[in-house]
């Protein structure tokens, strides 16, 4: 079994313009054969749980979904994805313990992390995914968390 921590930075403006400056996660998955693909499915974890956090949205008519591929289906850019993505592992050095997976561990904090940051940033929740973008915060002043 596998645990994972996020914690996002956000910037964002009063247009509800939002920057992810950092994100920082922290994954446990036991012994790491590759350390180097454990960063690289941690980094690429928070980039696709920022897509479904902020785009991910399937709508259906007469049962049958409308997005059929990724020009209708939006996932975030590189505007939209952190500068900077710092991922702390908790290395385990006996490989007498099990191994973890990394393949998803990244993915599911990262929805209430930018939910939090957000909160931080605007004093709004937002409760509903996806979040947008823009966002549809009230706000009139621009304000960080972090």
């Amino acid at each position: 079994m596998s645990y994972a921590a996020v914690v996002v930075e956000a910037h964002v403006a009063a247009d509800g313009k939002l920057v992810i400056p950092r994100v920082d996660v922290a994954v446990d998955c036991g012994p790491q054969v590759n350390p180097e693909r454990v960063r690289a499915q941690m980094e690429s974890g928070v980039v696709w749980g920022i897509s479904l956090a902020l785009l991910g949205e399937i709508t259906f008519k007469k049962g049958r979904a409308q997005q059929t591929n990724f020009h209708q289906y939006r996932v975030a850019r590189n505007t939209q994805a952190p500068r900077e993505i710092h991922v702390h592992s908790v290395a385990a050095g006996d490989f007498t313990q099990p191994l973890g997976g990394v393949g998803e561990v990244g993915v599911p904090p990262v929805a209430p992390a930018l939910a939090n940051a957000i909160f931080a940033a605007t004093g709004e929740r937002l409760r509903t995914l996806p979040f947008g973008d823009p966002l549809p915060i009230g706000k009139t002043a621009e304000r960080r968390s972090g």
